[in-house]
């Protein structure tokens, strides 16, 4: 796959909410930012991908994951 340009004035998002949905064509990716003593987590971000491109997407995260992991020990996750 080939490496993107990256346009550093292109504005940045924090997430730490994320919703996914799927049907037979697509995925949908739903990002946002969520307070424990705040309201309703709010989505900033919707993006809506094939499945090809979703697997490709999940292969990346999963290696990058890996990487991280090896350079600074394993990352914690807490489930609620």
């Amino acid at each position: 796959m080939a490496q993107a340009k990256h346009n550093m004035n292109k504005p940045a998002r924090y997430s730490n909410y994320f919703e996914i949905g799927q049907n037979a064509y697509e995925f949908l990716l739903e990002f946002g930012q969520c307070c424990v003593e705040g309201p309703e987590p709010v989505i900033h971000t919707r993006i809506v991908i094939s499945p090809f491109y979703t697997k490709s997407l999940l292969e990346l995260l999963e290696e990058s994951v890996r990487g991280h992991e090896e350079a600074h020990g394993r990352i914690a996750v807490e489930r609620e």
